[in-house]
């Protein structure tokens, strides 16, 4: 596999695909629906899904491809697959907030080994790179790739002043509470996979999510923390976050900058 080719076509395609999820959020209005388990998707989320999906399953077409909006993908178990969450941030996106990211990754072997994800009403781009490491790339954002800068966590955390990023959509007591057993200098808070990128590029240090996420939406922020040196772990047992679970769903996690000391939960 010649990855340095397979990272290209995923940044493509974010691109492509913020392309579209652009068009649509600058229009007056657009469709929105509830799935079946009452979250929202939008017709930015389907057009998105739909170009990347096909996209993918021309240029890779063995490996095993899952993505958010396709219920059928979602029955597998793996360990080596593509994951796609075409619109992370669906409603940070209907209320036209800004903070919704496109996100495509590669998992080899239970973990995130590539991944981009792009913000394109942010204008940034975060991806790994085959060589290792991972970048943030300065727009405007084409078919070739323009100035790119490694990015790296901070990598001597002040346990006593962290800057803590947390949900903007999902901040609840309990995630509150965990926060309150560290010395925090500042908090932060974003949307969608922004949260990983916040710390991969030492904007923040530490990241907990008490709440359902699923992998589609951790595994392009969680390769790109990687890349940048962060972890990605359990809340309950501080193993490493591990990809290809049944159902896709995660378990509650912490990410962070390593020289963060994590409290139990």
């Amino acid at each position: 596999m010649q990855f340095d080719v397979m990272i290209s076509e995923m940044r493509r395609l974010a691109i492509k695909a913020g392309e579209e999820i652009m068009r649509i959020y600058n229009a007056e209005d657009f469709e929105v629906r509830a799935k079946s388990d009452s979250s929202p998707v939008t017709e930015a989320d389907e057009a998105a899904d739909a170009l990347i999906s096909a996209g993918l399953r021309a240029a890779f077409p063995d490996i095993p491809l899952v993505t958010e909006e396709q219920a059928d993908t979602h029955g597998q178990t793996l360990s080596t697959f593509l994951i796609v969450d075409p619109l992370d941030g669906t409603k940070e996106f209907i209320q036209r907030r800004g903070d919704f990211t496109v996100n495509i990754a590669y998992v080899e072997n239970g973990k995130p080994r590539f991944g981009v994800v792009y913000a394109p009403a942010k204008e940034r781009l975060f991806y790994t790179v085959a060589s290792g490491g991972s970048v943030e790339e300065k727009g405007p954002f084409g078919d070739t790739p323009g100035e790119v800068a490694p990015i790296g966590v901070n990598s001597m955390p002040d346990n006593r002043r962290l800057m803590v990023v947390a949900s903007k959509s999902h901040r609840d007591a309990a995630t509150d509470d965990y926060i309150s057993r560290y010395s925090v200098r500042d908090m932060t808070s974003a949307g969608s996979s922004l949260k990983f990128c916040l710390v991969a590029t030492g904007e923040a240090d530490l990241y907990p999510r008490l709440g359902r996420t699923m992998e589609w939406d951790t595994a392009a922020g969680d390769a790109v923390l990687r890349g940048a040196g962060g972890e990605v772990v359990r809340f309950d047992d501080h193993s490493a976050l591990a990809y290809g679970k049944p159902g896709f769903e995660n378990p509650f996690f912490i990410a962070f900058a390593p020289g963060v000391l994590l409290v139990k939960g």
